[in-house]
Order: C-alpha cells, then structure tokens, then sequence
C-alpha cells in the first residue's frame, strides 16, 4: 500500500514537522520547541512568515528588535531549560541572518540548542544579483550564509523541498545530543521555500524525545578510581555540565560520601547551595581565594562537565603541574583534555558510578578541614567587601542589597564586562540552578536580551518568580532594545543597571598591564569633545518601563522593593565608582598577550612580570 502524503511548500512543511516534535520533561509532555523569535523581511515574510501564521498558538513567534538580541533570547531560553528545549529565530536574507552571527558564537561555546531558520538568495539564480545579495565572481554558490559554518553545529542549504526529509531530524539530533549539542542552521533559498512536495505523512506524527543519558565505560571507570583511591588531596570542580545533567543531587552525594571538596566553574555557580559544607567557592580567574587555595594544592582533580575554559583553570597556572585530573563529561573532546584520565558518560550516572567503585573512600579530613577554612575567610573577605558604606558605590555593594531581598528562586542574568568576576565572587546561592552568568563567549549585550528569554523560559515553569539582570553602562549601550521587548510581551524583568562611565573593566586590565587609560572610560576618549552622561532612566522610560534613578546602594534596596512589587519591567540606575571597591582578591593568573618591545617604561615592567607568572602554567602533563 503507499504511503499517504501531504502536499505542501518547504516552509509549511518545516513548521508542520516541528509543531509535532515533543519531550517528556519530569514525566509531562511538551513541545521541544518552545516557539521562536522573528524579524520579518523580505527573504522570510511571504513563506514561512505564511507558515508560521498558522501554528500561532502552538508555537508562539516573539517578534524581535534586533536579530542579535532574538539569538541571545533564544541562548538563554535553552539555558533556563537546561537544553531540553530551544527555540528557533528567523531572519531575512542579508544583514538580518548574518546580526545572528554573534548570538550563534555565543550558542556554540555554551553548547547551547538554537535553530536558526534564515532566509538565502534565489536557488534558479534567475533575478541575480538580488537585493542584499554578496556576490562571488568566481564561486557564486557562496553567500554570506555559509559564514555560519564556523558557528553552528549543523549546517545546511534547503536546495530542493525533499532535504528536510533528512535534514531538519538531523537538526533537532544535533541539538538534542548532550555531546554535539549546539546552534543549528538551515538556510532558506526564497524560492525553495515557496516549492511544494508531497511529503510522506508519517514524516509529521508526533514523535516524543527523550535526552540520552551514557553510561561510562567500565574501564574508564576504573582507570579513574585507580587515581581517585589513592588521592591525598581530592577537590572536585563542579561545571555547567551538571546542571545540564541534572546531576545536582549525585554531584552532592558523591562529594558527601567521599568527604571531597567542591568548587564551581562560572557556568557551574549554583550547582550547591551558598551554606553546603563542602562548597569551597568559585574557581580560576574570577573565583576565591578559598577555591583557588584548595586548586593550587590538589593532588588530584575530579572535573565534572566543565570544559575548563582558561577562566576555570587561570590559564592552566591554577593547579599543580603534577595534579591528576579525571574528566567526567559527556563529550570526548572535553573529558580528555589536559592528559586528563578520561571517563566519558552522563555526569548522572558516571557519578554514582565512580562513588560505588570507589568503595569506602574517604577524603583525609585534615584536607577537608583546611578547605572549610579557607571558605570561612573567604566569605568573611566578601562579607567586607560587600557591606553597604564600606566605600563608594560598587558593584559588589549592589549585587549584596539585591541577594539579600530577592526569592531563593529568581534568576540572575549577566555578562561579561565586569560583573561576572562580582557576581561569580559574591553572589550567595540561595538555591540551585538560579544563576545565569554567560562567560563561554564573554558576550556583551547578553544581559538583557538573554534576561528576556530567560524570563519567558521562566514564566512557563516559575512564573511568579523573578528574572534579575545586571548590567553595566557599556552593555545596556550596546544593547538595550529588548527592554521594550519584554515590555511589548509582558515578561516582566528587574534590571539593574550600574553606570561606571565606559568600559571600566577593560580599563581596569589597561591599567594593570601598565598602560594609560585610553579610549574605555567616556573621560579618556581624545575623540569624544562634549562628554555627558546618558539619562538611563528617561531611555527606559521611553520604551514603556517603570525607571527610577537612586543615588546609593539604600536607595537601591528600596527600589528594588519597589520593582518587585510591579507587575512590569523596572530599571535602576546607579553609578558606580570605575576605580574603587572592585574585587581585588581571588583572582588566578590569567595570560593576556602583551608587548614584548614599548617604549613605556611600566608597559615592560608589567610583560616581565607576566612572562615570570608563566613558569606556574601546566604543560599538558
């Protein structure tokens, strides 16, 4: 008997498919795809604009600002679900695909699902050159869409209706894999989406995912406990991967059982709770002094799901050159890095895996007393540092008045610049998984498009919960627009924006590699003639939220108040000093190229001095 089908364009039929992929998450069914963001222009609007018009309801469409913005939404709406479910971004042909180039980098380092559905030239190549068509004299297959080779995890051009068939399951593989997981491409000829085909009916069923969990080869398993059993000096880094994993309860009886203590990558902040006995603190470059103590002196190491980015390991000068390290990660490639002894499975079972394996062993508990210690100054140093009045107003100040009021379960967004080192530093975990600081791609403009996504995320598990985004002046500059997007779909967020006059973290690394400030703070730019300070509060207000400027870190508390109690988004304002009450401790080396041949006399003395620092960096061995 033939098989039944359907007759329908590339574009109808792309929808249809995904409108009937779904995931079982804590036992209850749901769509994979959570909707998407779109701007239309005119390489998407006529057909899979008509497409999308038709599931509406099911797989609701937020309409972007700036294409950049809708990928780092959709970056943090995965996150938010910890990768079971992703949403989709449409752009047009031209600038509007390639605004998404960013957003995809950013998908790629964090490994995390985006499906990216973007508009390409004619594939008849009747009406070239058309508008916002890049030509190639002598290779006019290429176009700016194949810039995203580079980005995506899977990347493909629909040149005729019938690759879907194949493409878009291996798609929704890619981003479904634990291992391979990462943004998606698939280019859209304008004409190819418009086609017919007659699809196989079975190609639209409903089909329910499930997110594969490996178990660990049992010889990597033991070639592990070989190292771990006879470990003096144990210290577990707890990563992103663990959440991911959903490995948050074997993490925590694994390193209770066997007495070791844990430190947490930036992607892993919120793994344990602030008052967990055996959580030492954050690791590497913007870590603590308790963590980064405990580092130096490990014998062995027991990285789980981290990719030990040169954040975490302060560009491989935070251990000991003769520390063992065991990677416990899901993907190959990360689990063997460093001469790591690998073992390469889900963090969920290759946890109590290792624990059963490793029989009665127990941590020495003069180690484990040691690293208690170095915790307990620790949060006495950030206690100091982050005491309302102890200084001008910083960012510390301000992250300590917003934990202290804020629910166990809000969220913080932020991104790079330099809040990530303070709230990576002095953020108190009130409860796991709470905690969103994107440092994989260190992406600017993050906070609070990624505050959006994350928030509509958030209303669909937790909505009367809140989603807190910190950002400096040059991110909220940067990037702003999707402040009227949450005010547009009514996803409420708190964002703090703490006004320093620039760049002032990059000036901060200027000056401590000896140069002048030059061209970060709005007061060293030689080409800036009129110099004033931009009204936040009266741009925000602008874009329909709720705005109010305060002067200090007691007026900030009680705006936050304030915006609590709102049912709308709510922007505070307050400048920060760009030279004092930064963090100045708990930092590992980090490598940074510098001169080798100036002129400034300071500029040389800080390269010898950087260039000494790398006799601690590990080789690989």
């Amino acid at each position: 008997m033939t098989n039944k089908t359907i007759h329908l364009t590339t574009a109808q039929a792309i929808i249809k498919y995904l409108d009937n992929q779904f995931i079982e998450i804590d036992g209850q069914e749901m769509r994979v795809c959570g909707g998407g963001f779109g701007i239309f222009g005119h390489g998407n609007v006529t057909c899979l604009g008509e497409a999308l018009y038709d599931v509406r309801d099911t797989l609701p469409l937020y309409r972007g600002q700036n294409e950049q913005g809708m990928g780092f939404a959709a970056a943090a709406y995965a996150k938010q679900w910890l990768r079971q479910r992703f949403m989709l971004c449409t752009a047009s042909a031209g600038p509007g695909t390639t605004n998404l180039l960013t957003s995809a980098g950013l998908a790629h380092a964090n490994r995390l699902p985006i499906l990216l559905l973007c508009g390409d030239a004619f594939i008849t190549r009747l009406p070239d050159p058309v508008l916002q068509q890049l030509e190639h004299f002598n290779n006019p297959t290429i176009g700016v869409n194949d810039a995203f080779k580079a980005v995506t995890r899977f990347w493909d051009r629909i040149t005729h209706p019938a690759q879907i068939l194949q493409s878009l399951p291996a798609a929704l593989a890619t981003m479904m894999d634990p291992t391979d997981c990462g943004p998606a491409f698939i280019g859209l000829p304008q004409d190819v989406q418009g086609w017919t085909y007659d699809y196989p009916e079975s190609f639209f069923e409903k089909r329910v995912h499930r997110m594969r969990r490996q178990a660990p080869d049992v010889a990597d398993v033991a070639d592990a406990i070989a190292v771990l059993s006879k470990a003096e000096r144990p210290m577990i880094i707890a990563g992103g991967g663990v959440q991911y994993s959903g490995a948050v309860a074997e993490l925590t009886a694994f390193a209770e059982t066997h007495n070791i203590p844990v430190v947490e990558t930036i992607a892993g902040r919120a793994n344990l709770v602030q008052d967990h006995a055996l959580n030492i603190g954050p690791v590497g470059v913007t870590g603590s002094n308790s963590a980064n103590s405990i580092a130096e002196k490990a014998d062995v190491i027991v990285a789980v799901g981290t990719r030990l980015q040169d954040f975490t390991t302060g560009s491989w000068t935070a251990f000991a050159q003769n520390a063992k390290i065991i990677g416990v990660n899901v993907g190959r490639h990360d689990a063997m890095k460093h001469m790591s002894v690998p073992v390469v499975g889900d963090a969920k079972l290759s946890l109590p895996a290792l624990s059963s394996a490793l029989g009665d062993y127990v941590s020495p508990s003069t180690w484990t007393a040691f690293a208690k210690e170095e915790r307990v100054k620790w949060v006495a140093y950030t206690d100091k540092v982050t005491t309302v009045g102890n200084g001008p107003n910083s960012y510390a100040q301000t992250i300590r008045v917003v934990n202290d009021l804020c629910d166990p379960r809000d969220r913080v967004v932020a991104a790079a610049g330099g809040l990530p080192a303070e709230v990576t530093a002095h953020w108190q975990t009130k409860d796991i998984g709470t905690v969103d600081v994107e440092f994989g791609f260190s992406c600017m403009g993050y906070e609070i498009a990624g505050g959006w996504g994350a928030r509509i995320a958030q209303h669909e598990r937790e909505p009367d919960r809140d989603t807190i985004v910190f950002t400096g002046d040059g991110s909220y500059m940067l990037m702003n627009s999707d402040v009227y997007s949450s005010v547009l779909s009514g996803h409420k967020l708190i964002i703090c924006v703490l006004d320093n006059g620039g760049f002032a973290v990059i000036n901060k690394l200027q000056n401590n590699t000896g140069n002048e400030s030059f061209n970060n703070l709005l007061e060293d730019c030689p080409t800036i003639k009129a110099p004033f300070a931009v009204d936040f509060e009266a741009h925000a207000k602008s874009m329909g939220a709720n705005a109010e400027t305060v002067a200090n870190p007691h007026e900030f508390g009680e705006a936050f108040k304030r915006a609590q109690a709102s049912d709308k988004t709510s922007v505070i304002v307050m400048k920060v000093d760009a030279y004092e009450g930064w963090t100045t401790e708990g930092h590992t080396w980090w490598e940074v190229g510098t001169p080798h041949i100036t002129t400034h006399k300071k500029v040389a003395e800080k390269h010898f001095e950087t260039e000494a620092s790398r006799a601690k960096q590990r080789k690989g061995v």
